[in-house]
């Protein structure tokens, strides 16, 4: 009977030894078909984080929402337009009452990076807190919306 001394790996390196490799055409067939994928799949994708992101604008300006109504309840009224959404977070000059910060992590940037807008009265009579939406600027369509509570 005859032993065999060598290992596992010599047998797996000699049987890749026969393996042929891909050629360039064959790369280039798979860059093309991963590119045109990507092409399908990215727009998509985008759209969803587009999505995401007035979503999220969402949510912070219904926080931004609920600590004005605490500042309210605390100083019996809610910040003039000169106080601004930083009367949450820093005591205003002559404002008794006041029991702050309102926001924990203080005030948040829109998902866009912008700055919150704060208007009182509103439309309605109480507080407007709004984002410009993806191009800072007022009005526009889809995530360049503006979104308001």
């Amino acid at each position: 009977m005859k032993h065999s001394l060598s290992t596992p790996l010599q047998g797996q390196a000699r049987r890749w030894r026969g393996a042929r490799g891909m050629t360039l055409i064959e790369l280039l067939v798979v860059l093309v078909i991963l590119t045109l994928v990507a092409g399908l799949i990215g727009p998509q994708v985008l759209n969803q984080l587009g999505g995401a992101k007035v979503k999220t604008a969402g949510v912070q300006i219904k926080e931004i929402e609920q600590a004005l109504d605490l500042y309210k309840l605390d100083v019996g009224r809610y910040p003039s337009d000169a106080e601004g959404l930083r009367g949450l977070t820093d005591r205003p000059g002559n404002v008794s009452g006041w029991n702050g910060p309102y926001l924990r992590k203080g005030l948040p940037a829109d998902p866009w990076g912008g700055a919150y807008q704060y208007k009182f009265p509103g439309r309605n009579g109480g507080p407007d807190v709004f984002s410009f939406g993806a191009d800072g600027k007022p009005g526009g369509d889809g995530d360049n919306a503006d979104i308001h509570n």
